[in-house]
């Protein structure tokens, strides 16, 4: 997965490989040339006392030098360009693939662990090709190259060679067997951390409102320590790398320096030779380390490389048609079949044998206990779900070969939960609609009768709304989100429990001035107080899953026993208040 993901995302880049690999090959040819340059101002030019030839070999390695450098700088920056580069194009990869998700999926995942990979993730893998991209090429150049220079130095002294080289690579391949385990423990540990932390910020009114900053604070310590202490373990023996190598590759120079000297005293090997063949010994064992160190990397980022490789490869549930119907002719009427909804390893459907028609023009209302099913029935009129039995059709074609852009275009939909974004509130308005003026938003905002607080505001239209809408109150909230749904100016409307926050009279006058300004829109209800549906064309009453009511206000008083006792409970309810 991997190997795969890496070359698949530098597909686009292969010029700044190509350039990397040019670079990579000046600088390790560079830097395979001077020890043996160095060899010969020893022996031919020291020795003898020849400081002609000191000079014309010291100005070769100078530019010798020279040149390494700036190969070096040049190659790492082609491979920070490519890094970089794939570190976006996988953020942007994993971010519309999530885009395209329905709830199922994303409930599936969680929200903490989506965003671990987007960012956590996507940087182990670019740290990776980062240093893949450094390392890579000069590694087995300089290894190479190195034990085929050393061995023209002197053959008798390899066995020090054969020796160090698996003794650094064993020691460092069992340590890096240890730390495998770890690494996906610490991924999966870090979404824990962020799943806890994104629920107490989002949650820190409760949090405060019930006095469990002590307990919500032990949670938090538990997760942290958690992390701390699968990192610590890791970094134990990472910690334990450096010095292994620097002990193998202090014990092989001691070694070298010893035999040579043998060597170097029965003429059977030069000085400057020895002091090459030693240099070039360190720059396999360095070479050696940079692989090791590459090879830690890659854990990490193979099991980063899994978790993204995993949302990458989940599609949709909500298939989209193979020839989309890109035109509809009508209204928006809504009809459905029989519609059945289970969620992935539920024992039971949430949804069963649900059919009704919602005709343009009219309000259908729907009205049940909680849980009994309401958000998920209006969920599949957009397909944020696929119903897994049954159809749904809009104006008589099933919204499963519908265009997703049309079918959306169709539908304003006010969620459960009022959510605005940061910006300013004309953005927000404007989210359906981009193009929508200013008298456009100000006679949405008259309809969902927002405008009042609106101009009370100093800058208007122009006043921020933070993230999630937390500057306004729940009730400014939820006449925002009506407006917006307004704006886009849609046949068919869905308000899911949109009205719960406004008090009574606020409530009567949204819907007279919706019923006014939305004559021919067919409008979907979803509401827990009887007050918001009673003046609906079509009641529909739902108890676990399944329709066991259907009519105005007057005929469910009489025929619904289910709905005549959602009525009592609520006026009971008035009376004592």
């Amino acid at each position: 997965m991997l190997l795969s993901l890496i070359l698949r995302h530098l597909k686009p880049y292969r010029r700044l490989i190509v350039g990397v690999i040019v670079f990579q090959l000046a600088q390790s040819i560079a830097s395979l040339y001077l020890p043996s340059l160095n060899a010969d101002i020893i022996d031919n030019g020291i020795a003898t006392g020849d400081t002609g030839y000191i000079l014309m070999v010291g100005g070769t390695m100078l530019g010798i030098t020279i040149v390494q450098i700036a190969a070096a700088i040049t190659a790492v920056y082609f491979g920070a360009k490519a890094a970089m580069a794939v570190g976006r194009d996988l953020r942007e990869a994993i971010f519309t693939r999530v885009g395209e998700f329905s709830e199922r999926e994303v409930s599936r995942f969680g929200a903490p662990s989506l965003i671990t990979r987007t960012t956590n993730d996507v940087q182990q893998v670019q740290m990776l090709v980062l240093m893949t991209c450094t390392l890579l090429v000069s590694a087995p150049i300089l290894a190479i190259g190195g034990v085929i220079m050393a061995l023209q130095q002197d053959v008798e002294l390899s066995w020090l060679m054969v020796v160090a080289i698996p003794v650094l690579l064993i020691a460092i391949g069992l340590i890096i067997m240890r730390m495998v385990p770890l690494f996906r423990l610490m991924q999966a540990r870090i979404d824990t951390v962020n799943r806890v932390l994104r629920e107490q910020l989002t949650g820190i009114r409760v949090v405060r409102a019930f006095v469990r900053e002590g307990v919500e604070t032990a949670r938090f310590e538990q997760a942290n320590r958690d992390v701390t202490r699968t990192a610590v373990s890791a970094g134990r023996l990472f910690a334990l790398v450096f010095p292994i190598v620097m002990l193998v590759m202090n014990v092989t120079s001691v070694a070298v320096l010893w035999f040579g000297a043998f060597r170097v005293d029965n003429g059977d090997m030069q000085i400057g030779a020895l002091t090459a063949f030693l240099t070039y010994l360190i720059q396999i064992l360095m070479a050696v380390m940079m692989a090791t160190f590459m090879a830690i990397m890659i854990p990490r980022a193979a099991v980063a490389a899994d978790r993204i490789g995993e949302v990458l490869a989940t599609d949709t549930s909500v298939v989209l048609p193979d020839n989309p119907v890109t035109e509809l002719h009508g209204a928006g009427r809504i009809e459905l079949r029989d519609v059945e909804f289970s969620y992935p390893g539920a024992e039971q459907p949430v949804l069963r044998n649900l059919s009704f028609e919602a005709r343009p023009g009219e309000t259908t209302a729907i009205v049940g206990s909680t849980g009994a099913g309401k958000t998920t029935l209006v969920n599949l009129l957009p397909r944020l779900f696929d119903a897994t039995g049954g159809s749904v059709f809009i104006d008589g074609v099933d919204v499963r070969e519908l265009d997703p852009d049309l079918l959306w275009g169709r539908i304003g939909l006010v969620p459960q939960r009022a959510y605005l974004f940061s910006g300013t509130v004309a953005s927000n308005l404007r989210y359906g609609k981009p193009d929508a003026t200013d008298d456009e938003l100000w006679d949405a905002l008259e309809t969902a009768q927002a405008r009042d607080f609106v101009e009370a505001m100093p800058e208007g239209l122009d006043a921020p709304i933070a993230q999630g809408g937390t500057n306004v109150s729940g009730g400014q909230r939820q006449r925002l989100a009506i407006a917006r749904a307004l704006v886009k100016k849609s046949e068919i409307y869905v308000f899911d429990d949109s009205f719960s926050a406004l008090d009574t009279a606020t409530d009567a006058r949204l819907r007279r001035a919706l019923a006014k300004k939305e004559k021919t829109a067919t409008k979907i209800i979803v509401a827990q107080r009887v007050s918001t549906i009673v003046d609906a064309d079509q009641i529909l009453v739902i108890d676990d899953g399944e329709i066991v009511g259907r009519g105005t206000h007057d005929e469910l008083l009489v025929s619904s026993e289910t709905y005549a006792e959602i009525v009592d409970s609520q006026l009971r309810a008035e009376e004592a208040a």
